[in-house]
């Protein structure tokens, strides 16, 4: 079973559900898909070793065979390449990988390389039973879903997973969500809180996948997420109080679970609660 926590804007406490939840039970996988600013180890302090390195296909032009047709920039949507009289140009972090030049050049002048986006890093076994893995996007590279998609392929189907998505609603988002058997939503009750959450709400429904919501802060704003949860017929998971204690252990990198164990049963009720909820929507078991 897949859990992919997010929330529809950064801040909100999504990483620290996860974490916290991860921690909670037994036997479970954490993948940590926030590529672009990945934070789960700063709660989990492991030593972490390579994967693999994840790589895009670019074309590479070969100048004695390019005619200057101009082809392979007609037909690439993302502005990656520029027909000039002289030469044709190429400005990688545009390329999406998706190979069509290569096929429409009719001098075969381009050839496709590998080209560094990304890593895939795990914990050291011998660490922690915690099956924990994280991808990280190189710095300046636009596109996080490749490195989240080879991430993906490491995921044990036979254990369940938690997965930490990416704040928002963008495309590194929806390929998180969308693998996912069940959604939860974190949010606060505040006006950007709820504008956020209905956007990523949106988002789950235009997926068709069953969501909860985690209340962070609970206490701290008003009602409204709540009422609207109570009239769509959207179950409230686990709410987190605005609390000082939790908001020290948040600052200091240590996950509340370790320190007030009474939280470690609330989610595992909420894990088993998922579970009831994803099996009735889904009949995943």
């Amino acid at each position: 079973m897949k859990i992919a926590i997010a929330s529809g804007k950064g801040g909100t406490g999504k990483t620290t559900v996860a974490v916290n939840l991860a921690l909670a039970l037994e036997d479970v996988q954490l993948f940590d898909c926030d590529v672009e600013e990945p934070n789960c180890n700063l709660f989990l302090d492991f030593e972490l070793e390579p994967v693999e390195e994840v790589t895009c296909l670019v074309p590479e032009i070969n100048p004695d065979k390019c005619t200057l047709c101009g082809n392979c920039a007609d037909f690439c949507k993302y502005n990656a390449l520029a027909a000039l009289p002289i030469q044709i140009m190429f400005f990688p972090s545009l390329c999406h990988g998706c190979g069509g030049c290569s096929l429409v050049c009719p001098a075969g002048a381009i050839e496709e390389k590998p080209r560094s986006i990304g890593r895939i890093e795990k914990a050291s076994s011998s660490q922690t039973s915690l099956k924990f893995l994280r991808g990280i996007l190189n710095i300046g590279e636009a596109m996080a879903t490749p490195v989240i998609r080879s991430l993906q392929r490491h995921l044990d189907e036979s254990r369940p997973a938690i997965i930490d998505s990416p704040p928002g609603t963008a495309c590194s988002v929806l390929a998180v969500i969308g693998g996912a058997d069940y959604c939860v939503l974190v949010t606060e009750s505040t006006p950007f809180g709820f504008h956020d959450f209905l956007l990523a709400l949106e988002a789950t429904r235009a997926l068709n996948v069953p969501v909860g919501v985690v209340l962070n802060r609970d206490g701290l704003g008003d009602s409204r997420v709540e009422e609207f949860c109570r009239a769509e017929g959207i179950p409230i998971l686990l709410r987190i109080p605005n609390d000082r204690m939790i908001a020290r252990l948040y600052s200091e990198g240590i996950p509340f679970v370790k320190e007030m164990p009474d939280w470690k049963e609330k989610f595992e009720d909420m894990f088993e609660t998922i579970k009831a909820l994803a099996c009735k929507s889904t009949g995943v078991q």
